[in-house]
């Protein structure tokens, strides 16, 4: 599945003003890096995937935001937010802000 064109749209209004920001296709979405780092993504599979603190992630986790699972293991610091979940323009940007916020703090690629 390709990802969404609209929602790759509703997050380049949010990021547009990010320095050092670029966009990448990469595992069937359309990733948004700052500086290197993946911050989010218009997933392949729908919804968003984002990146964050692996020491937040517990705080972050519940209804339609959960871990990414990768070789069926949950991954800590990679969240996976369904469609429900940013449907709305403040709930994208509160999720957006959280992948960017985190990718602003490693180390620069």
């Amino acid at each position: 599945m390709a990802y969404d064109e609209d929602l790759a749209d509703r997050i380049r209004e949010i990021v547009q003003d990010e320095p050092a920001l670029s966009e990448k296709r990469m595992f069937g979405g359309l990733a948004f890096l700052v500086h290197g780092n993946i911050a989010v993504s218009a997933s392949g599979n729908g919804g968003l995937m984002l990146r964050v603190d692996p020491q937040r992630s517990d705080e972050l986790v519940g209804g339609h935001v959960q871990r990414m699972v990768m070789r069926n293991r949950e991954m800590d610091g990679w969240l996976r937010a369904d469609d429900e979940a940013i449907d709305g323009d403040a709930d994208l940007r509160r999720w957006v802000e959280v992948g960017v916020g985190y990718a602003r703090t490693l180390p620069r690629k």
